[in-house]
């Protein structure tokens, strides 16, 4: 009788007493199922309709701490299911595991957590399946478990990032806020600030809770590979809502007259030429064409500043201008000044745009989905203005733009 009834568990359940099989085939098939149950990596026991232990895997054993001799005929529910996870009692007729003795069902839970016998818990999820004999009557269940701490553990680690996150754009914006209480046009400056942030962080934000979703959800199915993968996307939407939060910050600082100007020596042929050997600068079709007549123009001008305000034109340039069509920055000395001119051959600016072009926040009307916060005209003409200099624009719709910026030599 004892043979079977562990040939006919819910891995084998086939009478096989009806086929009459000699000794040698029922130690086979002993064998093969306890193979099969030692080979599993999840937690695997059977019960019978009164919740009593018929046969228990070494997985669920070990993640019980529990022997597996001394489970065989005991309470499951008793042993590792008796409390919630805040340690209240847990009552039988509760639990989603009995009730597949009663409806005939399958239950599926992922929110619950088992005991082991030092009294510690761990989180699980489990699946509790009706098993019947062969003329269809319920004689007890199968239940499948598995510890998800680590699963759990990561999406505790996401979710913190995540808050951290949040905390820190709403700390940036609180600061932001405060500089922009100095500002002349402070209402309109406020309505395009919150306007801005709304569209511009609405993208990356639900980038972001997409692939911590699909982190969730898909866990176990993702390689190692696409788990870093998804990573490195949640780090580049950061990243670039990180920027957008500097460059505000900018605007803030200079209008409340805490940047000030750093002049240094500088040979301003080599500064360009470095900055167009940056990977972000490189064109394939048409690489940006770098004129200047000298050799080398040793003057006196902020790096810093200098940088940003190439950077944002040269970033301009690349980004509404085709890839075939060419851009180029022209360097010359005029008289007591430094001249420097972006050049491209782009979509053009529209030319009601014109007299707001460097206002923040302002973008032109044909830029279409193409991304921005219109922060970087601003940010150029804020930080010509701390030197002193001068800019420039002609631009016609279809043929292009051209920037000119001339600074002082101090």
């Amino acid at each position: 009788m004892a043979q079977k009834n562990w040939l006919s568990s819910p891995l084998f359940p086939f009478d096989w007493s009806s086929q009459n099989p000699t000794e040698t085939e029922l130690d086979k098939l002993r064998r093969q199922q306890q193979l099969i149950l030692n080979a599993v990596g999840e937690g695997v026991y059977g019960l019978d309709v009164n919740g009593m232990v018929t046969f228990v895997n070494p997985a669920a054993a070990a993640m019980i701490d529990w022997p597996m001799d001394e489970l065989i005929g005991k309470s499951m529910h008793v042993v590792l299911h008796h409390s919630h996870p805040d340690g209240s009692h847990y009552p039988r007729e509760a639990c989603p595991i009995y009730k597949a003795f009663q409806d005939g069902s399958i239950h599926r839970v992922t929110d619950e957590v088992f005991w082991r016998k030092d009294g510690t818990s761990f989180p699980v999820e489990y699946i509790s399946t009706p098993m019947h004999d062969e003329s269809g009557q319920l004689i007890g269940a199968v239940i499948t478990f598995r510890d998800i701490t680590k699963r759990r553990w990561a999406e505790e680690v996401l979710r913190r990032t995540n808050e951290e996150l949040e905390l820190k754009v709403e700390a940036r914006t609180a600061k932001l806020r405060a500089v922009n209480l100095q500002l002349r046009e402070l209402s309109e400056v406020r309505s395009r600030f919150v306007s801005m942030v709304c569209h511009e962080f609405r993208n990356p934000l639900n980038n972001i809770s997409l692939l911590v979703s699909s982190l969730q959800r898909y866990s176990d199915q993702l390689s190692l590979e696409q788990k870093n993968e998804y990573l490195e996307d949640v780090k580049t939407n950061v990243e670039r809502m990180t920027q957008m939060i500097d460059d505000i910050l900018v605007i803030g600082k200079i209008e409340a007259k805490v940047l000030d100007v750093q002049p240094k020596s500088l040979d301003v042929v080599a500064f360009c030429q470095a900055i167009l050997s940056e990977q972000e600068y490189r064109r394939i079709d048409q690489p940006i064409q770098f004129i200047c007549q000298d050799r080398s123009l040793v003057t006196t001008l902020d790096p810093q500043l200098l940088r940003s305000i190439l950077s944002n034109l040269l970033s301009n340039a690349i980004r509404y201008t085709p890839g075939e069509e060419s851009i180029s920055l022209t360097l010359e000395r005029q008289q007591d000044s430094i001249v420097f001119q972006v050049e491209d051959h782009g979509i053009g600016i529209p030319l009601e745009d014109h007299p707001h072009l460097f206002d923040p926040f302002h973008r032109g009307r044909n830029v279409s989905n193409v991304p921005g916060t219109g922060l970087g005209l601003s940010i150029v003409k804020q930080f010509v203005d701390l030197q002193h200099g001068f800019i420039e624009v002609e631009s016609q719709i279809e043929e292009g733009t051209i920037f000119t910026i001339k600074l002082p030599e101090c």
